[in-house]
């Protein structure tokens, strides 16, 4: 039995010496009367008695451990032309400041704070100062419009709203103040005070009676000492992505979201206290809480703030410049990302210029990891490539290949295994476990590990019937795939991304495995579309590499071709429309099901975490180019 199954077996097997021992790597200010409380299932609760700080954790501890002369977080943006390195002992100082500003506004434990801010570290310090004193903050994405934030301050009810003046993407700057004066006008929940981190590229005009100005309130505050925090206690609620009406607000517990993310760092991710380690998102989205905040802090690592493109600022060298400048261990990203280098840059010329000797790993997840993207990437970096797989709901991954652990074999298309923790399963809809290689309901066995959610803000009751009704005893993904004979997870796509062909279930995400093998494929998508006579047939969207020759009818036919050579005639693939661009949210996941509706002319909703709606406008103009939007809904009528 190798090392992992050990590891797996105990995880899943004996869950309170497992995590009992996880938590001896975390400072407590009072230990925990029992690590798993099961007594009202499926609402677990870990480390129950408990009483910890995060904030502590991340920061303090490591001051007083001698680090406090390493750099806690290197800033890097290249669209200001700015780099600030910040020690512990500096972010300590910061922290500790803010959260003294806060202490002063009436902030308190339990409170919630809103924070609307872009690539800071500013972002960072306000997060921290939040768990310092107990607070509980949601972060809500530098780019959602003033109606979405206003939903979400109505559903958090923050005290304060914490904001910058504005961020700069590429050559445009965006103003952030109007929308956050906006979305106060909108909200029944007024908030008592709104302060404003002014960037030097974008003054806001602060002349509202709510208005404080950050800098000005670092000046006069006194610094706050971190208070105690039950384990049990919120740390932070995050609303997921693309929500309308009444949003779902993510709800993580303190202490078990310490244990886990530390837990992760040196078992999934390989790092150690001191190691660089660059997960490339945005403080805005789950991966940026997990690992950009709180994990390598806690792990005491450093911690890269990139306020840049993949590409385009200034070129698709990016990546390759800040892995050498700042020595970087481990990068984590989304398949997007890389997905625009190798279409900028399909053969590497840019990795030439750059030393990347401590580089050792990339991480990728937020979407499939086509076969063409691995390939490509391990090829050029000859590193590991290493795909993983989880949630907004998890909090850090459910399958991954952990490294330091027992490094798998890569199987391209797999994320590997099921990370310790998370009993992960397949069922079929009436929840019957399936044999290895049936393709099903990814499900996790309760109980879910600790750092995942509680449950949802305001909503117990949305919690049980959005993730454990459908499979009782189980926590519902929502995606689907299968587990092969080797105990390998695949995950090919949300359910819904499963069509029905006359009968037939099959996945568009093995079909876009297929197409995007395609030499001239840069990226694709492959949605269901419905059709009169088989119920559902597939068209793909697909975006050539820069510079492609071949003609277009051609790469048509040979991708016809190819899916039906390796899925079958059963997929009747025919259609493939060649599009410029293809729409995605602002975290880089490509916008499937709104791309059905117009392709079946369904009403739809502009999405609020689109990145480019400009994209979209293409699309549509390119269905009806095709004819495509006019025969649904002459079909549907």
């Amino acid at each position: 039995m190798g090392n992992y199954d050990l590891v797996f077996n105990k995880s899943v097997n004996e869950p309170d010496l497992f995590w009992a021992e996880a938590a001896g790597n975390i400072d407590w200010i009072k230990k925990w009367d029992k690590v798993l409380d099961d007594n009202n299932p499926p609402y677990y609760r870990w480390f129950q008695g408990g009483e910890l700080n995060i904030c502590y954790n991340a920061v303090d501890r490591h001051v007083e451990n001698g680090l406090g002369d390493q750099n806690a977080i290197i800033w890097d943006s290249p669209v200001t032309d700015s780099k600030t390195k910040i020690t512990y002992s500096e972010l300590k100082e910061q922290v500790s400041l803010f959260a003294g500003v806060l202490k002063d506004q009436g902030v308190v434990k339990s409170d919630t704070v809103i924070i609307y801010m872009p690539m800071i570290p500013a972002a960072l310090v306000a997060m921290l100062a939040c768990a310092r004193i107990g607070a509980i903050h949601s972060v809500v994405f530098g780019g959602f419009a003033a109606n979405e934030l206003a939903v979400r301050i109505d559903h958090a009810q923050p005290k304060i709203i914490v904001c910058a003046s504005g961020a700069v993407e590429g050559k445009k700057v965006l103003q952030y103040k109007p929308l956050i004066d906006k979305a106060i006008e909108l909200s029944k929940h007024k908030p008592e005070k709104c302060i404003v981190f002014q960037r030097p590229e974008v003054q806001a005009v602060l002349d509202k009676e709510y208005d404080l100005e950050w800098q000005e309130m670092m000046r006069i505050a006194e610094p706050a000492d971190c208070v105690a925090v039950k384990a049990t206690d919120p740390h932070y609620i995050l609303y997921t992505s693309g929500t309308t009406g009444m949003p779902k607000g993510v709800m993580r517990d303190t202490g078990g979201h310490a244990v886990a993310l530390h837990w992760s760092m040196k078992n999934v991710y390989n790092t150690e206290p001191g190691d660089v380690f660059w997960a490339a998102s945005d403080v805005g989205w789950v991966v940026g809480h997990s690992y950009i905040v709180y994990a390598p802090l806690l792990a005491g690592c450093t911690t890269i703030v990139y306020e840049g493109k993949p590409v385009g600022t200034p070129d698709a060298g990016a990546f390759w410049r800040v892995i050498s400048e700042y020595q970087v261990k481990v990068l984590f990203t989304a398949p997007t990302a890389f997905r625009a280098i190798k279409r900028d840059d399909p053969n590497g010329e840019f990795l030439k210029k750059y030393d990347l000797s401590k580089f050792k790993y990339l991480f990728l997840a937020g979407e499939r990891l086509d076969s063409d993207t691995y390939h490509w990437a391990t090829n050029l970096l000859k590193r590991p490539v290493i795909d993983h797989w989880w949630q907004t709901e998890s909090g850090w991954p459910i399958v991954a290949n952990c490294t330091g652990i027992e490094q798998f074999e890569i199987k391209p298309g797999s994320p590997t295994k099921p990370v310790p923790g998370y009993d992960v399963r397949v069922l079929d809809d009436e929840g019957n476990e399936l044999p290895a290689g049936q393709e099903g309901n990814v499900v996790v066995k309760l109980p879910l590990p600790p750092g995942t959610l509680a449950t949802l803000w305001k909503d117990d009751e949305k919690f049980k019937k959005s993730y454990m009704s459908t499979f009782p005893g189980y926590y519902e993904t929502s995606d689907g795939g299968y587990v092969d004979e080797d105990g390998y997870v695949y995950i090919m796509g949300r359910m819904d991304d499963v069509i029905n062909i006359a009968g037939h279930r099959l996945s568009t995400g093995a079909m876009e495995e297929v197409v995007s093998q395609h030499a001239d494929v840069a990226e694709c998508a492959v949605i269901g579309i419905h059709d009169n006579l088989k119920g559902q047939k597939p068209i793909g969207l697909v975006v050539l590499k820069g510079g492609v020759q071949t003609d277009a009818e051609s790469i048509k036919t040979e991708l016809a071709q190819m899916v039906r050579a390796q899925i079958g005639p059963i997929a009747c693939y025919r259609e493939t429309l060649i599009v410029s661009n293809l729409p995605k949210t602002r975290s880089g996941k490509i916008l499937r099901a709104t791309m059905r509706n117009i392709a079946d002319g369904k009403d739809y909703k502009m999405p609020s975490t689109i990145l480019d709606a400009s994209v979209l406008d293409d699309i549509t103009a390119t269905f009806k180019l095709t004819g495509l939007t006019e025969n649904r809904k002459n079909e549907n009528s």
